[in-house]
């Protein structure tokens, strides 16, 4: 029987159970205006939504939330799209936390540029997966594109290379396994040149990580993760301002030497996640170079700089990095996922390559074919890249960068105003946008009592989802922290915001203290 007569007899999806449903949606060329007509309906359904929202939260809870998801009934499919988008607005979008809102000032969340929302929607529908070019063709020459572009910006040289990646811990993950490996193949060429042999398994427990005490913590999870240990990790002591010091940086790496202790990177940041403070980049680099050290600039939150008009000269340093982090979802106001980590050589990022005959055969280098699996920790990629190509081919870097410098201006002048309010003390004058504060009493409050009373004004804003902030600690005492990355928000936003963060918080003492008060009077 030959081939088309075979085919000729296989079932038609009409005589198999559920098939006929099913192909009715998947996305293709017969379904083109039913993809139209879904997606129309559901980007209506959130226009009109954060039209209307009003503030950046309703305060719901998860023991108020959870019964309605754990409600439904996935196996029973509702069939039409807008019975699900209908379900979907009472679920989710309802209840959603919106980073648009000019009152959310919690964490590193970002409003999204428009021109990047609509390359979300192409990339989803295309679908293309940027781990070997016969899956993505242009999507791959448009990354690299603008990984070359980013380079060109930090200052890195004509061997840099990169790759976009799921965000800012991906990133510092990667970075450190290529100069975990780069410090091992080091120790291994000084022991060949001695005439000795070493094994990887002898030269891990020596090695180490210099960073900050206010740098991120997923320096701590990548050494975890790369079978360092926790204890790899060395905290390097800040001064007021929340950046690392210098002095203390160079008498950790001269101790590590003197114990014979590998210091396989020193990871600076650009953008501490609660202070927003800038490690001196250009000092740390001079140190690194003279003791041979891998510096990795974790520029996760401080890489709107990049295009920045006017405070591009805070990343001066930068360009000495071996490797940096950049999170495009943070100061570029791009939807999550959006980052990247970028190398000074490229050759490095062979720490990372493995060449599976299905995938990227060897052959495949030798023909020039570009496969970015080659370079990533990911195989199965999302063609992120895309969304802040759109970005800048409609409103250019100077226009993302300006956004930013806004952001930046604000949060100098919260800073103004926190610091001449009586009711409340600031722990630093910020070098991007985030500010650190407490509530403080005008008397002698127990401070623990204070802490409290801070932890409530938090927790009671977010029940009235009149406002989001964050919350840290800061020597040990609970303070509040605004992250600002909404050009849209006020002067007016953050007084409003403070005078309820400071109505809740004295409301909670003024409790507490009358009746001991009371109880004093009484005895």
């Amino acid at each position: 029987m030959s081939f088309l007569a075979q085919t000729a007899e296989d079932p038609s999806p009409e005589s198999i159970p559920g098939a006929a449903d099913g192909r009715a949606h998947l996305f293709n060329d017969r379904t083109a205006e039913s993809y139209r007509r879904s997606v129309t309906d559901g980007v209506g359904l959130v226009a009109s939504t954060v039209a209307r929202t009003d503030r950046p939260f309703t305060g719901v809870t998860p023991g108020e939330l959870a019964p309605e998801i754990s409600g439904i009934d996935l196996e029973q499919p509702l069939g039409d799209p807008s019975a699900a988008l209908k379900e979907l607005e009472r679920v989710y979008l309802k209840d959603a936390v919106y980073f648009h809102h000019p009152r959310y000032l919690a964490h590193l969340n970002c409003p999204v540029v428009i021109p990047a929302l609509v390359g979300e929607a192409v990339l989803s529908a295309v679908n293309s997966s940027l781990d070997t070019w016969d899956q993505s063709a242009g999507g791959t020459l448009i990354e690299r594109r603008l990984i070359d572009w980013t380079a060109e910006r930090i200052g890195l040289g004509e061997a840099a290379d990169g790759i976009f990646t799921s965000g800012g811990t991906q990133s510092n993950l990667h970075a450190l396994l290529l100069a975990r490996d780069e410090a091992c193949k080091l120790v291994e060429k000084e022991a060949a040149a001695d005439g000795k042999a070493v094994a990887k398994s002898e030269i891990l427990p020596r090695l180490r990580i210099l960073t900050s005490q206010a740098s991120h913590f997923s320096v701590q999870k990548a050494a975890a993760i790369l079978g360092l240990g926790y204890e790899a990790v060395i905290a390097v002591p800040c001064d007021q301002d929340r950046r690392m010091r210098t002095v203390a940086l160079a008498r950790e790496l001269d101790r590590c030497l003197s114990e014979d202790l590998v210091v396989m990177a020193v990871v600076a940041t650009a953008g501490t996640t609660d202070f927003g403070s800038i490690d001196p980049l250009p000092e740390i680099a001079e140190l690194c170079s003279r003791h041979g050290s891998w510096l990795h600039v974790d520029a996760a939150y401080g890489c709107g700089l990049l295009a920045s008009p006017t405070r591009r000269h805070l990343l001066d340093g930068i360009e000495r990095a071996d490797s940096v982090t950049v999170d495009y979802h943070k100061s570029f106001f791009q939807p999550v996922s959006s980052s990247a980590v970028l190398v000074r050589d490229r050759a490095t990022l062979g720490h990372a390559t493995y060449h599976a005959d299905y995938l990227n055969p060897e052959r495949s280098v030798d023909m020039l074919i570009p496969n970015q699996v080659d370079k990533s920790i990911q195989t199965t990629r999302r063609f992120d890249a895309l969304k802040l190509w759109l970005t800048l081919r409609v409103m250019g870097a100077d226009a993302v960068g300006a956004l930013f410098d806004e952001v930046v201006d604000r949060a100098a002048d919260a800073w103004g105003v926190l610091d001449t309010d009586p009711r409340f003390e600031v722990v630093t004058e910020p070098q991007l946008s985030t500010l650190v504060f407490r509530y403080v009493p005008g008397d002698d409050s127990d401070p623990d009592l204070v802490d409290r009373a801070n932890l409530h004004a938090r927790e009671a804003l977010a029940a009235s989802g009149e406002a989001v902030v964050a919350g840290t600690v800061v020597d040990g005492r609970h303070y509040l922290k605004f992250t600002l990355l909404n050009p849209e928000t006020s002067l007016r936003d953050i007084a409003f915001v403070l005078d309820l963060l400071a109505e809740h918080a004295g409301q909670y003492l003024a409790l507490r203290i009358e009746p001991e008060l009371s109880h004093s009077r009484a005895s």
